[in-house]
């Protein structure tokens, strides 16, 4: 695979997920996850994106609404995305336990 240096850009569907997921589980866990604990787990996800075709393989999506996308996933994270040109959109996430 070249190493090409990509343009991220992370569409609002896909920021909306990760925040979304995170929120719900402050909600839940109130008690025990707080602030910190939310914005660490925000930045983790939106930073595993930057290894999109480096580390994070390409793979044919298992999510039927993202069919003409192309899928990676970390441990917990699902993205998918499309590439034009040098610039990667990061169109949808999913957390595993969706």
């Amino acid at each position: 695979m070249d190493s090409i240096n990509y343009k991220y850009i992370v569409k609002a569907r896909a920021q909306y997920k990760i925040r979304s997921f995170y929120r719900n589980v402050a909600k839940k866990y109130r008690h025990t996850f707080d602030y910190n604990d939310f914005m660490q787990n925000v930045h983790k996800a939106v930073f595993s994106i930057y290894q999109i075709e480096k580390t994070l393989q390409r793979r044919k999506p298992v999510i039927k609404r993202w069919s003409g996308y192309h899928m990676a996933n970390t441990d917990k994270w699902y993205f998918a995305y499309y590439i034009e040109g040098n610039t990667m959109y990061i169109a949808d996430a999913c957390h595993a336990l969706n």
